[in-house]
């Protein structure tokens, strides 16, 4: 039907154009980009399937080649010989493989939270008879909209026949999770899941952020104990806005930034579809005390790009 119409030499041009740019710019980055005289550039990237993956959580398909042995690590990115789809692309590429920012969910990313919030579930439910099993509020995790523990406790609750005012799990929660200077409460048990130094050699590559749904009192606090509240640009808390999945508090965080691209790394489907909604390249990490293979499923369905097993496996992901 086109070539009935004879050729849009202007389309054509065009294409030419965003070629050579496109060309340039992944060869810019590393990429090895095979000479073309099509409508699609040839590229070849170290690691093609979380390019491929990263590129697909923010809403760019391209073309890899499964079963293609001699394409291995190749992938075809078309042309759409438009300005606003070429800048869609070529965002989408930058937010890949040059990341402007990296931000950090708190619980089971930064924090081993599986003896201090977790517990406190537990223990919160356990004020109403009811005997939750850390299997159970994995599941919960994975099923999303469950970034809130206290509202995640009470709908644990309610369905175990439990009809409690939020309230009242709240003050309870609270009561175990900080304790007294009786009673310590189980926030004493928190650990830093990601050595400063590792911190620091990312904090000297790309500004970062911590985007958590955590009272902003309680997430200061754990930072300020672990020594690391200097490597952080800043933090978006319960205080700021929704919950995730909302994709609002991860805007917040590259707003407040300054930057238009960056990664994320979360450990439950919210924080991944939080990411996504927001432009932003999700990568999981599986928490402390988790069931690997169920969380991963959970994860990788949530659209992460890639799923690792220890913090430390960041630094060696990153471009």
């Amino acid at each position: 039907a086109a070539l009935s119409e004879g050729p849009d030499r202007e389309r054509i041009e065009t294409i030419r154009a965003q070629r050579e740019v496109l060309t340039e710019s992944l060869r810019g980055r590393g990429a090895e980009v095979a000479p073309s005289e099509a409508s699609f550039v040839l590229a070849r990237f170290d690691d093609a399937d979380l390019v491929w993956r990263g590129l697909g959580a923010v809403g760019i398909s391209v073309r890899r080649f499964p079963g293609r042995p001699d394409l291995d690590g190749w992938l075809r990115i078309t042309l759409p010989g438009d300005e606003k789809n070429f800048d869609r692309l070529t965002r989408a590429l930058q937010t890949v493989l040059s990341p402007e920012a990296l931000l950090f969910d708190m619980d089971g990313v930064l924090a081993d939270v599986s003896r201090s919030y977790r517990r406190a579930i537990i223990d919160t439910a356990a004020a109403w008879d009811v005997e939750l099993t850390p299997q159970e509020i994995a599941h919960a995790k994975a099923s999303g909209n469950a970034t809130n523990d206290w509202e995640l406790t009470r709908r644990l609750l309610v369905g175990r026949g439990v009809e409690v005012a939020l309230e009242e799990v709240t003050d309870r929660f609270e009561a175990v999770y900080q304790g007294s200077v009786e009673a310590p409460g189980l926030r004493r048990f928190e650990a830093l899941r990601i050595d400063r130094e590792i911190l620091a050699r990312l904090a000297a590559r790309q500004p970062l952020a911590v985007v958590t749904g955590r009272p902003r009192s309680d997430a200061q606090r754990f930072l300020d104990e672990q020594g690391i509240a200097d490597l952080f640009s800043t933090m978006v808390c319960m205080e700021d806005g929704p919950s995730k999945p909302d994709p609002a508090p991860v805007r917040l965080a590259l707003q407040c930034l300054g930057a238009n691209t960056a990664w994320m790394v979360g450990d439950t489907p919210d924080d991944m579809r939080a990411a996504r909604n927001a432009g932003v390249v999700p990568i999981g990490l599986l928490a402390v005390g988790d069931d690997p293979t169920s969380m991963r499923q959970a994860l990788a369905a949530a659209g992460a790009a890639r799923i690792i097993d220890e913090p430390k496996d960041l630094e060696e992901l990153l471009p």
